[in-house]
């Protein structure tokens, strides 16, 4: 007998296979559209190179000319990406450059160079740094590097030795005697976004003031010692030779200090310490001679030092990004805000610059439409001086006037600060009100004119937002991740049922809540967050509402653990006509305009287009998806009280059930799709493919025939190869009920 096969849909992660009946109980790269499974669009790489670091914010907006562009803020460098090309615009510190002579030491064989400056600078690790053209270079003497190595190029900042000097690493080494102190040239300073990652940060106690030493508490650093790089001892390889390694713990991750540079170990033989990464728990690297003493710093105790487990977070280079008509407003977090102008004649050859007046240290920032107010969050008490910023506090614009923050009778700007909570977390700009979350709390800002210009409203507890970027508005209604789930308001407040939230938060790096972004697809009516696991301090996985689709009675949620999808930013497709995102490709790898970049990359893609993945010139990449049914049954369905022989899937497993044909059934495919069957006696088995099995299916097959036993089966639709899709219809099974052994 054949017999229909529904389920509800969406996942289910709250219950097990056995519970889930006439459900999916997950899988990847699929979503629903009414009501249907069917495998996600593809994507590809928009222009041909690569960004420096990771994308922490995005958007989308055209200038008066119709021109479309895409804001796209890296934790180094703010982009803009408009007809295929990218173009730097990131705000230097010094926009007329700063001359430096004496400038270049470098050493025989090593791809270090060192920069001196004239007194003290403000770089930091990581931070870039351009250097000016080759009229403004003077030769390094006994160097192999000549201009061309330097002039309009730009260098991540490896190390800073001293408050005067900082390092930067050249692709090559030096070949020739080495330098010391010769040549100049000028440079532009970029202004400081963050680090790639959010970190855990150790406070006071990273050397060991106050503390008492575990163990054996230090030996000595072998000559010739370490250079300020990534390697062990003479410049090469992950080993650091010692005096002695007795007492010091030799198994597991562990660490030591020399100078103020913390450096981990995985490994020690009787003088050494093997598997070592340098400058780690938020120190900075260093070079040390021979000698130096060596303190074992894996575990120790007392008042004021530092901590196994971080109990303080560094957040990361966060940007918040808004237009004012053709302006772009780029906010760093917790920093300065810069506007550039999308009008203006060559305008992607130029750079943002600051906003004069405005407050230089503020968490999150938005462009109040219509009314026109240029709006901070967890801003400056007092314009100008970081000292003050307040994490609750709010200061707006006059209208019309991104330059005028101070009120007065003839102005519309002001301030506010909110009560409830210990810190704003982000601001979302809805159909009738600013929606403002502290970590505890939600509020709305409505304009009202004059003489208050705004008015506040605390309109729920309980409900504050984790990160950021957590949340977005969409049809007049907020939809946002909390630390203790979904939220939703459409002018009252509602806590989201979701079907994966245990999957979801039991599995969360609430660590690095501020990496978790959340996206609209409104081509298929979909919000995605967008976040990483316990394990992970980058976005691993997704989670994804169907807003369209859902009912108060069957809310529709899936999940996406491929390692294909994971996006740090998405905007939606109202300005490009589909769907942007950023990946991010971490570790050492080389952008197209940094040198030295040890922060990774990422790649900016237009999504639902093809079937594939496309990553530039690289050939297509297929997108694999998967979708697993919850275990269904057979027993004796009751009609009306008399028992009949038709089968019913739902029932409660009492009879073993033998299923001799599939008869596939898909709205639309292209290539070809696997069908396989999952077999389970008793919910607490492993379930067991079919002997026959798995199936391909292509467009053409009408049966296939099986020989399956079980007491329970799931269904399992998948894909492997390129060039395929597939949307399921209604597949049938024949079924036939058999003994209850």
């Amino acid at each position: 007998m054949l017999q229909k096969l529904g389920f509800l849909p969406g996942f289910n992660k709250q219950v097990t296979s056995t519970g889930a009946e006439s459900q999916w109980t997950g899988g990847e790269n699929v979503r629903f559209r009414y009501g249907t499974p069917e495998k996600i669009g593809g994507w590809n790489q928009l222009g041909e190179s690569k960004l420096t670091g990771v994308a922490r914010g995005l958007h989308h907006f055209v200038n008066k000319e119709s021109t479309k562009f895409a804001a796209i803020g890296t934790n180094r460098i703010l982009y803009v990406y408009s007809g295929g090309v990218y173009y730097d615009i990131h705000p230097v510190t010094n926009p007329s450059g700063t001359a430096i002579t004496s400038a270049f030491s470098t050493t025989n064989n090593d791809a270090a160079v060192t920069i001196t400056f004239g007194g003290a600078h403000n770089f930091v690790a990581g931070d870039i740094i351009l250097f000016g053209d080759v009229s403004t270079f003077s030769a390094i003497t006994n160097s192999n590097f000549g201009s061309a190595d330097f002039c309009d190029k730009k260098f991540m900042v490896t190390s800073v030795p001293t408050s005067t000097t900082i390092t930067i690493t050249m692709p090559s080494v030096e070949t020739g005697s080495g330098a010391t102190t010769s040549g100049g040239i000028t440079y532009y300073q970029y202004y400081h976004v963050g680090p790639a990652e959010q970190i855990g940060a150790f406070g006071w106690g990273i050397s060991l003031w106050s503390g008492t030493i575990l163990g054996s508490l230090t030996t000595t650093l072998t000559a010739p010692g370490l250079n300020n790089d990534a390697n062990g001892t003479g410049g090469s390889g992950t080993t650091i030779n010692v005096g002695s390694t007795t007492g010091f713990p030799s198994t597991g991750t562990n660490y030591f200090q020399v100078g103020t540079e913390e450096i981990s170990y995985t490994g020690v033989t009787a003088t050494s310490f093997t598997g070592i990464t340098r400058a780690v728990r938020g120190s900075t690297r260093a070079a040390h001679s021979g000698g130096a003493t060596i303190t074992n710093t894996s575990s120790w105790t007392g008042w004021g030092s530092a901590a196994a487990n971080t109990d303080k977070v560094t957040d990361p280079g966060l940007w918040s990004l808004d237009n004012l008509g053709s302006t772009l407003i780029a906010l760093i977090h917790n920093g300065e805000c810069f506007q550039w102008d999308g009008d203006a004649t060559n305008a992607t050859s130029n750079r943002a610059t600051i906003i004069s007046g405005a407050p230089t240290a503020s968490r999150d920032m938005l462009v109040s439409t219509p009314d026109r107010h240029l709006v901070f969050f967890g801003t400056e008490t007092t314009i100008g001086n970081k000292a003050t910023q307040d994490d609750m506090f709010i200061r707006f614009s006059s209208q019309e006037d991104i330059n005028t923050y101070t009120p007065t009778a003839e102005n519309t700007a002001g301030t506010q600060r909110l009560a409830a909570g210990s810190r704003i977390m982000g601001a979302k700009l809805g159909r009738n009100a600013i929606y403002i979350w502290s970590d505890t709390s939600l509020f709305t800002m409505r304009f009202v004119g004059q003489p208050f210009t705004f008015a506040f409203e605390q309109v729920g507890t309980n409900c504050g937002l984790i990160g950021m970027n957590a949340a977005v508005e969409v049809d007049g209604a907020a939809y946002w991740m909390s630390e203790n789930g979904f939220f939703r308001f459409t002018g009252k407040l509602e806590s989201m049922d979701c079907l994966v939230e245990d999957y979801v938060y039991d599995d969360l790096n609430t660590t690095s809540n501020q990496l978790i972004y959340c996206g609209i697809n409104n081509l298929f009516g979909e919000i995605t967050w967008f976040y990483p696991t316990s394990t992970s301090n980058v976005n691993t996985r997704s989670v994804t509402y169907s807003y369209l689709d859902s009912t108060a009675k069957r809310p529709i949620w899936f999940t996406n653990a491929s390692s294909l999808f994971p996006r740090t930013t998405w905007e939606d497709s109202s300005v490009f006509g589909l769907p942007h995102a950023t990946k991010y490709n971490a570790g050492v790898d080389t952008s197209f305009d940094v040198t030295g970049n040890t922060d990774g990359t990422t790649i900016y893609f237009e999504h639902e287009t093809g079937v594939n993945q496309q990553e530039a010139a690289s050939t297509a990449v297929a997108i694999p998806a998967n979708i697993t049914s919850g275990d269904y049954d057979i027993t004796q369905k009751v009609v009306r009280g008399a028992a009949t022989n038709l089968g019913d899937l739902r029932g409660d497993g009492e009879n073993i059930m033998r299923v001799s044909r599939i008869i596939p059934d898909f709205i639309s495919q292209q290539g070809s799709a696997i069908i396989q069957l999952d077999l389970r006696n008793y919910p607490n088995n492993t379930a067991a493919s079919s002997s026959l099995g798995p199936f391909t299916v292509t467009t053409s097959t009408n049966k296939v025939d099986t020989r399956a036993r079980a007491r329970a089966v799931a269904l399992t639709i998948s894909n492997t190869a390129v060039d395929t899709s597939w949307k399921l219809g209604t597949f049938r099974l024949d079924i036939h009920a058999g003994g209850r052994r």
